[in-house]
């Protein structure tokens, strides 16, 4: 492998750890969010928003060291973030949910847009990548829906 290819590789690595870990601060949002809510809201929290960030934080993690381990590259653990501190109310933690998420989908859009996961990555970290695309697209949809129905 050229040196240019593997510095490519790794900025590809790089990349994918950034957009993996705005959706563990969502992912931990969500979950401090689950926590302050009635039962029949944080069931709906967790099937609307707080699967689908699970599963694709999952699935990124498993990209980033399915590719790393192809490429003879190193990969990196990631640590779960842990949710704010300071007090918040359950709207604004999933609305800094949903911000984080978003980032990560810019990050991976952008990454796409790019050509390097076509140039230099190969089948399985582009399915990976449109895989964690498609868990997380339409979040902000359906959190406005679900934040349209708290407090009645």
């Amino acid at each position: 492998m050229s040196y240019v290819t593997r510095e490519a590789r790794e900025q590809l690595l790089e990349t994918i750890a950034e957009a993996t870990e705005r959706l563990g601060a969502g992912l931990a949002a969500l979950g401090v969010a689950y926590e302050q809510l009635p039962d029949a809201n944080a069931d709906q929290l967790e099937e609307a928003l707080f699967r689908p960030v699970q599963l694709a934080y999952g699935r990124l993690q498993r990209t980033h060291a399915g590719f790393a381990e192809r490429h003879g590259l190193p990969g990196r653990a990631f640590e779960p973030s842990v949710g704010s501190t300071r007090p918040h109310q359950a709207r604004e933690l999933v609305e800094d949910a949903v911000s984080a998420v978003v980032d990560a989908d810019y990050t991976l859009t952008d990454l796409q847009d790019s050509m390097m996961p076509v140039e230099v990555g190969d089948p399985e970290l582009r399915a990976g990548l449109a895989e964690v695309r498609e868990l997380i697209g339409g979040l902000e949809i359906r959190a406005g829906g679900f934040l349209g129905t708290l407090g009645r």
